[in-house]
């Protein structure tokens, strides 16, 4: 029997929210807590409709920023053009916009729940879990001030792709944003590579997905993640990968942290490689 009282972490939305619902439908009580593993919009088709269920569930949910969530801010603010494939236009131009966006810059990078480290992307292997918390922290202050947009325009790029204490201002945040939203791929001293997206197996020479570090940091804690869709679920004793693909025609995952139990429903394709 499940707990009377549990949490749920589902992985990537990006707009898909009828199997959201459907997920919601098996898993869902008057003592469930949600955790969302970022990106809650974009690609999807129904971002405007994704972004105002899950706010609405007020303190019955979390969520962690993902890379799409942190693009509709840059976007929102004239900072970055919107991409192609972005299905943001539904939020850009609802009555509500102002709130959605104030209500998603408020959102941490990090969850620490029961054991578990909940972020979007990654941990840099240098990382202990307090360092981690106390870095997105950084971040998340910066979001929710009145430099935020100041911020964002300094959020972009690649540099410095390696994590050092010594990094101030805007190097020191993109570096903790990059790892927490868009880390895959890192050398054994954690040096960050962006370029390479395909899964695990995949990895170049020199490279090796971020958790596969020796002597990672927060291998003493479970960490649950997104982002990669590539991966697929993964479930290991001190890691848990949740994307599933769920844009391009997989499936959506999320799993009950009380006891691993794995929900899944399939999902349409809405959007195609390429």
């Amino acid at each position: 029997m499940p707990p009377s009282s549990h949490t749920i972490v589902v992985g990537d939305l990006q707009g898909c929210l009828l199997p959201y619902l459907q997920l919601q439908s098996q898993t869902d009580s008057p003592d469930t807590h949600t955790i969302f593993a970022g990106d809650l919009i974009n690609r999807g088709p129904q971002s405007l409709q994704t972004l105002r269920t899950v706010m609405q569930m007020g303190e019955r949910a979390r969520a962690v920023l993902g890379n799409h969530d942190l693009h509709l801010l840059a976007v929102a603010c004239g900072i970055r053009p919107a991409h192609r494939d972005d299905t943001l236009d539904d939020i850009l131009n609802a009555p509500d916009r102002q709130e959605l966006i104030d209500w998603l810059r408020h959102r941490p990078l990090a969850i620490h729940q029961q054991g578990h480290l909940i972020v979007h992307a990654g941990v840099l292997p240098q990382w202990d879990l307090h360092q981690a918390l106390a870095l997105a922290n950084e971040v998340e202050t910066m979001l929710r001030s009145d430099q935020w947009m100041v911020f964002l325009r300094h959020m972009y790029g690649n540099q410095p792709e390696r994590w050092s204490d010594e990094l101030v201002g805007h190097d020191r945040l993109r570096c903790i944003i990059n790892a927490f939203t868009r880390l895959r791929f890192c050398q054994a001293d954690g040096t960050m590579d962006f370029s390479v997206k395909e899964g695990a197996a995949a990895a170049p020479d020199g490279l090796m997905p971020w958790f596969e570090v020796p002597g990672r940091r927060t291998e003493d804690v479970t960490v649950v993640f997104g982002h990669w869709s590539t991966l697929g679920l993964l479930m290991r004793p001190n890691l848990i990968a949740l994307d599933t693909g769920c844009v391009w025609g997989g499936q959506l995952s999320a799993v009950r942290l009380e006891d691993r139990a794995l929900f899944q429903v399939p999902c349409p394709q809405a959007r195609r490689p390429g």
